[in-house]
């Protein structure tokens, strides 16, 4: 009856602490400088821009826009599916794309989802109407089952982050 009453001791002043500190939590939120209009505790963050399929992207809404001209990319595909793999297998897709815009285009930065999906971009600018090409290697060593990596593409575009997609079935290989 002692362990009991003891553990319900602990226990109940614990559950009370975490109830006051995920109160503070709302409160410090909300707590935000707005019309009261504006305000609701359901809303997204300020950029909600879509994915490549439409729905909302919470690693889109972390993209800093850029600061100079803009311009847009255009890829002839945003996804590629390299089908079953042996694990351990590693591959390579060449993404194409044409900068569609009126600026020259600067792609800031390119990266994979994980260290399994290694994307290399082109340094020098490419120029209005210019094609150019992003190649995406991925690596299953490890990994068994689907995979579906993302590739981030930070560049001087509007939305300031593209996205594309790999996907791969890893077979299970003893000893791979």
């Amino acid at each position: 009856m002692t362990m009991k009453l003891n553990w319900k001791f602990l226990f109940v002043p614990a559950l009370a602490i975490l109830a006051i500190g995920c109160a503070g939590e709302e409160s410090s939120e909300t707590a935000i400088s707005r019309p009261a209009a504006e305000q609701d505790s359901r809303e997204l963050p300020v950029n909600t821009s879509p994915g490549t399929d439409g729905n909302y992207d919470p690693a889109r809404a972390g993209a800093t826009p850029p600061t100079g001209p803009t311009t847009t990319i255009a890829f002839n595909e945003y996804e590629f599916d390299f089908g079953t793999l042996t694990q351990g297998d590693a591959v390579t897709h060449m993404f194409e794309f044409t900068n569609s815009g009126d600026e020259p285009l600067i792609i800031d930065n390119c990266k994979g989802s994980c260290g399994c999906t290694v994307p290399k971009c082109p340094k020098e600018p490419i120029q209005p109407g210019e094609k150019g090409q992003i190649e995406v290697k991925f690596n299953s060593k490890g990994k068994k089952n689907q995979q579906t990596k993302k590739v981030t593409i930070n560049a001087n575009t509007d939305p300031a982050q593209t996205f594309l997609t790999i996907k791969a079935f890893v077979e299970f290989e003893p000893g791979a």
